[in-house]
């Protein structure tokens, strides 16, 4: 899942950045409102939710919440701010923002109103995402192998897991290293096609360790394919 987070204070936007990527986030951390503009507006940025700070360089995050309902975006926006009268949170609300969490906050509770918003927009993120054998358990980030025997679960770091969950959305279509690239890993990353190689090379190692072999075909010269059959 991957998050556009925009925020200018430094220690609160490191704080929250290390936070969700150690949940398994992918997080785009901005501290100017016309960057996060930017990046919001170019296609090959697929967020899923935005937690925006409401006082910004630039542009505002209430101007940022206006452009995006104006567009028809339903981008789930969690809104941060020090303002907590009842007319500041309803100009938020109004403005377009989906939920609002008031400065300072625990990152627990950060956290819990990011599931929230999950529930409510249910096509963010499934309980589960099954292609063949291979199911991706979200609720205890494992990937289970079923058989009709048994269920086998298996440990992923959190990079492994999102790139089979990509292949998986992705199954039996071609999908390129750019692709992959732009996907799981933030704009401010030096990720190379040599970064995705790589791990493509230690998820195969790991299905082949539990006898799945060939699910991920290196189709040349165009990408990487995860045939849904042959798992």
């Amino acid at each position: 899942m991957r998050i556009l987070l925009v925020e200018d204070e430094p220690d609160l936007g490191r704080a929250i950045e290390k936070t969700l990527t150690r949940n398994r986030y992918i997080v785009d951390w901005t501290q100017d409102g016309r960057e996060a503009w930017s990046y919001l507006t170019q296609p090959q940025m697929q967020y899923t939710v935005a937690v925006i700070d409401w006082m910004l360089p630039g542009l505002s995050g209430i101007e940022l919440c206006k452009r995006l309902r104006a567009q028809g975006s339903s981008l789930p926006v969690l809104m941060l701010t020090a303002r907590d009268s009842l007319n500041d949170r309803v100009t938020g609300l109004d403005a377009g923002a989906d939920d609002y969490l008031v400065k300072p906050f625990g990152m627990v509770e950060l956290l819990a109103r990011l599931r929230a918003l999950q529930r409510r927009s249910p096509q963010i993120q499934p309980q589960n995402l099954q292609v063949g054998s291979l199911m991706l358990d979200y609720g205890s980030s494992t990937l289970v192998l079923q058989s009709q025997e048994t269920a086998t679960r298996v440990i992923l770091t959190a990079k492994e897991f999102q790139l089979l969950e990509y292949l998986m959305k992705h199954a039996n279509q071609i999908v390129s290293t750019e692709q992959i690239r732009n996907h799981l890993w933030t704009v401010n990353s030096e990720s190379s096609s040599n970064v995705v190689a790589a791990q493509m090379r230690l998820l195969r190692r790991k299905l082949a360790d539990q006898g799945v072999n060939g699910a991920i075909e290196t189709v040349y010269g165009l990408g990487y394919r995860l045939n849904a059959e042959s798992n």
